[in-house]
């Protein structure tokens, strides 16, 4: 990426480096604003680096999975001029003021700061989970389908993406459990049928991990029945969490106007409570959390931002 220049002041700052915050940093040096574009994570992408599925609901463009629709994204901003931060943590941030001060005591200010941190996968938060994460504890059913051939798993949850991964993994697995804390599924009626019609699946319900256990790798879960209160041992070689996803706003609670679930409030033109201040993708969109809403979303804000500093 090509650097407008290496002064701490910018038009706008970018915090988020997924597809919003490209889509948001591309405006920018389209309409001639000076950019920085903050990412906390090693490289660029987002959401798209765990996406392992095809695209094909993006307008325009198809890709194999979400690394590639990323490379193209990163390829298209590659020429652009803007300032990136990769691996940067933000210790401080004052909205009222945009500025942002990184590690190091590196500060920045801008005349708007455009919010694109995106969200994260729940955790079940229980012993062993951090432990196993990457020795058992799986991340796709996608991309570790070949891992769990022959073998047990374990998916956790009750939505589209937790049926939809336990039939991927039943196609290589010698069983898949389906464990959900309910008797209700939030998954579309299609996924439910399949997933009871699917011989090697098998579904308990009213049931959570309360453990997960194992010696180098992961070798078992620890179930708890929530009606019986009694508690089982299930062996297994590979588990995968779906039980939803949260928005990453630590950074911004009690600064900004959140939702009952922590998603930032915005306006028709994603702007929040504070003026200057906006707030893109599924960040602030838990209602249609997609690729193509946060590439919107980033464009209307930078253009929001032109408007008001031409005017």
């Amino acid at each position: 990426m090509k650097n407008l220049q290496t002064a701490n002041e910018f038009d706008v700052i970018i915090v988020g480096g997924g597809a919003a915050g490209l889509s948001s940093v591309l405006w920018c040096d389209d309409l001639g604003l000076n950019a920085m574009l903050i990412e906390a994570g090693e490289e660029l992408g987002g959401q798209l680096l765990w996406t392992y599925n095809q695209i094909e609901n993006h307008l325009g463009a198809t890709a194999k999975s979400g690394r590639e629709m990323r490379d193209r994204f990163v390829k298209q901003i590659q020429k652009r001029k803007f300032l990136l931060k990769l691996s940067s943590e933000i210790c401080e941030v004052n909205l009222k003021i945009k500025s942002v001060t990184l590690k190091h005591n590196e500060k920045f200010t801008a005349k708007s700061i455009i919010i694109a941190t995106g969200i994260r996968r729940r955790k079940l938060n229980v012993e062993g989970e951090e432990k196993f994460r990457n020795k058992g504890i799986i991340e796709s059913g996608k991309r570790d389908q070949s891992f769990v051939k022959g073998k047990m798993a374990v998916v956790v949850g009750g939505g589209d993406a937790a049926f939809e991964n336990a039939l991927i993994l039943s196609e290589t697995a010698k069983s898949v459990t389906l464990v959900h804390r309910s008797t209700n599924f939030s998954a579309r009626s299609e996924f439910v049928e399949k997933v009871r019609q699917t011989a090697k699946i098998n579904i308990l319900t009213e049931t959570v991990v309360q453990k997960i256990t194992g010696s180098k790798r992961l070798e078992a879960v620890e179930l708890k029945n929530l009606q019986t209160d009694e508690s089982s041992k299930l062996p297994i070689a590979a588990l995968l969490i779906r039980i939803g996803v949260e928005p990453n706003t630590e950074l911004f609670r009690g600064k900004l106007d959140l939702d009952n679930a922590a998603y930032i409030k915005v306006d028709s033109i994603y702007e929040t409570n504070i003026k200057g201040v906006f707030a893109v993708g599924d960040v602030a969109n838990p209602f249609a959390p997609t690729l193509s809403s946060a590439v919107g979303m980033g464009a209307t804000a930078v253009k929001a931002i032109f408007n008001r500093i031409s005017s």
